[in-house]
């Protein structure tokens, strides 16, 4: 019998290293035709921040269980029906002032991984929590390449006054490493893509990079024939599968060098190179980075990701849905009909990101389903209403299957103040992590399975 092909076998070339999906290949059982089974998929989290609150009306849905309606903000993820459940009743407790006044949207973002009360300071004296992703990290992020990824779609600050009076540290980092170590968070899709694919020594890697500038290779052109080898051994099912994820890479390289030049605009002005390598339309980045994310998890890079949609308090116009007024100063509502309209256009412009995400995990085949099937994905927001500040009742958002750990379809509905972190405490227990308590967590959250 042939030996199974290694779960961790990657494609090699000039300071180019790429990763594999998981193939039939990988499982010694599927060698035996009569006993074949698809190779065990590993289990994934991930968390999924937006800022300001939300419209809750148009995000709760009004029935509980599986006969839900969707609301107006959740439509988009109408195909990924019964591929999540909506978390009513959870709260972060963290993110109240507990005597310390305002500040609600820092100690939101700082809260909503950690379950811890940030100290209220704009010096160097900052003081948070671990969060969640990185507790994981600690334990098990040594199975993949990349212990955890934290992205995003705006920048991390590490000092600054942001919110009357907390660091910009708390405002735009929710991933933490310990108690007085945010972990910033890459923004740049090029940069990313390099840190996927790229690099078995710096030096190496420098030399790839200025070889594909200089005659604008691919980096598949460089593990072509590591590719071909590899190809020619593997069965059918295999191949069609290798051939679709080095075809998504490519896609996603030629949209990352297409999002590095500005091009002609109607006015003449000349194509030039864009400094940041950041797609100007939030639409394009956003979709730019889910795509890298679903190879980091197709290729088991990393099975932990926490991704910011934009930092606490974000004032931030959306022209591209007819919204020219700021974010954050529209959060402030006051019950007006029309503010509330432009915050509801908003929150279904990021959840359709997120669908965008989740469509893209579900097309992904992986052992007996697919990605998203062994996929646990938070999404939501450490506060509720933007015009109260209030951090109960959260909207929250828990995508995926995990590995048949989940019935999902459903909307749940909690006792009002049930701690936000119960539901942390029981995605690590089924990731592996030890652990019996986290954040203010008093038990597991119940009735997920």
């Amino acid at each position: 019998m042939p030996n199974p092909l290694s779960r961790r076998t990657i494609l090699r070339g000039l300071g180019v290293s790429i990763a594999l999906p998981l193939l039939e290949s990988m499982s010694p059982s599927r060698l035996l035709a009569a006993t074949s089974k698809p190779a065990a998929a590993p289990l994934r989290m991930g968390f999924f921040y937006v800022p300001n609150g939300m419209h809750m009306p148009d995000w709760t849905p009004k029935q509980e269980g599986a006969k839900f309606e969707l609301p107006e903000t959740l439509a988009g993820l109408s195909e990924c029906r019964d591929k999540f459940n909506v978390l009513t009743g959870l709260t972060l407790d963290g993110a109240y002032a507990h005597g310390d006044g305002g500040g609600d949207h820092a100690r939101s973002v700082a809260a909503f991984l950690t379950g811890a009360h940030p100290r209220k300071t704009n010096g160097a004296d900052i003081q948070n929590g671990v969060s969640v992703d990185q507790l994981a990290a600690q334990q098990i992020g040594g199975a993949t390449r990349f212990g955890s990824l934290e992205l995003g779609l705006e920048a991390s600050a590490q000092s600054g006054n942001c919110d009357s009076g907390y660091s910009c540290a708390y405002a735009s980092n929710m991933s933490w490493r310990g108690p007085t170590n945010p972990v910033a968070k890459e923004i740049d899709p090029r940069a990313l893509f390099d840190r996927l694919f790229e690099g078995q020594t710096v030096k190496a890697t420098r030399r790839a990079k200025s070889v594909r500038e200089k005659y604008r290779k691919s980096v598949l052109d460089f593990v072509q024939e590591d590719a071909k080898r590899l190809h020619q051994k593997l069965p059918e099912i295999d191949r069609r599968k290798l051939d679709e994820y080095l075809y998504a890479v490519r896609d996603v390289e030629k949209r990352i060098a297409g999002a590095d030049r500005l091009g002609i605009s109607e006015e003449g002005v000349p194509d030039y190179p864009r400094p940041s390598g950041v797609p100007r339309q939030m639409v394009e980045h956003s979709k730019l980075m889910m795509d890298m994310i679903t190879l980091a998890i197709q290729t088991d890079s990393s099975r932990i990701v926490s991704f910011m949609f934009t930092n606490a308090g974000s004032n931030r116009s959306y022209p591209e849905i007819g919204v020219s007024e700021g974010h954050h100063e529209l959060s402030h509502h006051g019950k007006s009909k029309h503010k509330q309209a432009q915050i509801a256009k908003i929150n279904r412009f990021h959840v359709d990101q997120f669908a965008y995400l989740l469509k893209r995990l579900s097309s992904v085949s992986e052992g007996e389903g697919t990605l998203l099937d062994h996929c646990m994905l938070v999404y939501g927001s450490g506060i509720s209403d933007g015009d109260r500040h209030n951090h109960d009742d959260l909207p929250i958002l828990l995508a995926g299957s995990g590995a048949g750990r989940i019935q999902s379809g459903r909307h749940l509905r909690y006792e009002n103040k049930t701690p936000l972190c119960n539901l942390y405490l029981w995605m690590m227990q089924q990731m592996g992590v030890q652990a019996d308590k986290f954040g203010d967590s008093n038990a597991v959250l119940p009735n997920l399975t």
